[in-house]
C-alpha cells in the first residue's frame, strides 16, 4: 500500500480520519511522532519545531533562511519513519514532506466556512464572531508558514491527489475514499517510485547531517543523491572544507560514494 497524507483546515476531523484509514489497512498512524524523530535524531527541541509549525508571524518569518533547519530536518525524519512504506501521517505541511514519490497519496479536507466556524466554535466555546476569527488566523497563519517554509500555497488543489469536502461526508465516507485511492494502481510501490523514495531519503538525510554539523552548518550547499552515489557542490570560500562535507556525507547510512563539484567564489567576492 502506499503511504497517506491528510492535512486539514481549522475543524478537526483530520486525526479521526487518518486514525480510520490506518485502522482499517492496518497500518501506523502517526502525527506529532515525526517532530519527535527530528528532535531525538538532530538534537533540536521539540519544542522549536512546534514554534515553526504552530506559532503565528513571529520572528521566522523575517529570517527565511534559518528555517531550512527545519524544513531540512523534518523531511528526513518523515523519510525514516516511512521508510517501510506503509503509514498514515497526518499533520504539518506532510503533503509537501516526499516530493516526488508515486506511491504517496496526498489528501485535503476542506470543508466550507460555516462548517468549520460551527466545529470550532463547538470545540473552544466560542461566540460566531470568536469562531470565524479563529478560523481566519489559523488559515492565514498556515498559509504563512507554508508559504515561508515551502513556497507554496496549502490551499491550492493542485498539490493534492484527493481534495475531500469533509462538511458534507461522514468520517467513514472520508476513509472509505481514501482508502479506496489508496487501492489504485497508480498509487502502488514499483521499482522506479522506491528508488525516487531512497534517493529522496538518502539526500534529505545527508542534507539534515551537514546542516545540523558545527563545522557545515552555515555551509549553502546542493545535495543529489542517486543509487547510493551523493552528489555534492556548490561554492566553497574555504577549500579545506570539501574534505569535511565529504566526511559527513560518507557517514550517513546508504552512501556507497561521495561526488563533489564545488567552486571557488569569484575574485570580486573575495575582494570587494
Amino acid at each position: 500500500m502506499p503511504i497517506i497524507t491528510i492535512i486539514r483546515g481549522a475543524f478537526g476531523a483530520g486525526p479521526e480520519v487518518a486514525e480510520r484509514v490506518a485502522e482499517d489497512l492496518g497500518c501506523p498512524c502517526v502525527d506529532r511522532e515525526v517532530l519527535m524523530e527530528a528532535s531525538n535524531r538532530y538534537g533540536i527541541p521539540e519544542a522549536k519545531y512546534e514554534e515553526v509549525l504552530e506559532s503565528g508571524p513571529h520572528w521566522w518569518e523575517r529570517w527565511r533562511e534559518s528555517l531550512r533547519l527545519y524544513r531540512i530536518t523534518l523531511q528526513a525524519a518523515m523519510c525514516e519513519m516511512a521508510r517501510d512504506g506503509e503509514l498514515v501521517y497526518h499533520g504539518h505541511m506532510g503533503q509537501e514532506l516526499l516530493p516526488g514519490v508515486s506511491h504517496v497519496v496526498k489528501v485535503l479536507l476542506t470543508a466550507p466556512l460555516e462548517y468549520q466556524v460551527e466545529k470550532v466554535r463547538e470545540r473552544e466555546g466560542l461566540d460566531e464572531a470568536g469562531g470565524r476569527r479563529y478560523v481566519e488566523s489559523v488559515n492565514k497563519a498556515r498559509s504563512r508558514r507554508m508559504e515561508a517554509i515551502f513556497g507554496a500555497d496549502w490551499r491550492d488543489a493542485s498539490r493534492y491527489d484527493l481534495v475531500l469536502n469533509a462538511g458534507q461526508m461522514t468520517i467513514d465516507t472520508l476513509a472509505r475514499l481514501i482508502e479506496d485511492a489508496a487501492g489504485r494502481p497508480e498509487y502502488q510501490k514499483t521499482a522506479e517510485s522506491e528508488r525516487a523514495f531512497a534517493d529522496l531519503s538518502l539526500t534529505s538525510r545527508v542534507q539534515a547531517a551537514l546542516i545540523v554539523s558545527p563545522k557545515t552548518r552555515n555551509l549553502n550547499v546542493r545535495v543529489r543523491a542517486a543509487g547510493g552515489v551523493v552528489h555534492v557542490s556548490g561554492i566553497l570560500t574555504q577549500p579545506a572544507l570539501q574534505e569535511e562535507i565529504v566526511g559527513v556525507a560518507r557517514e550517513v547510512p546508504g552512501t556507497t560514494d561521495v561526488e563533489t563539484d564545488f567552486e571557488s567564489p569569484p575574485v570580486e567576492y573575495m575582494f570587494p
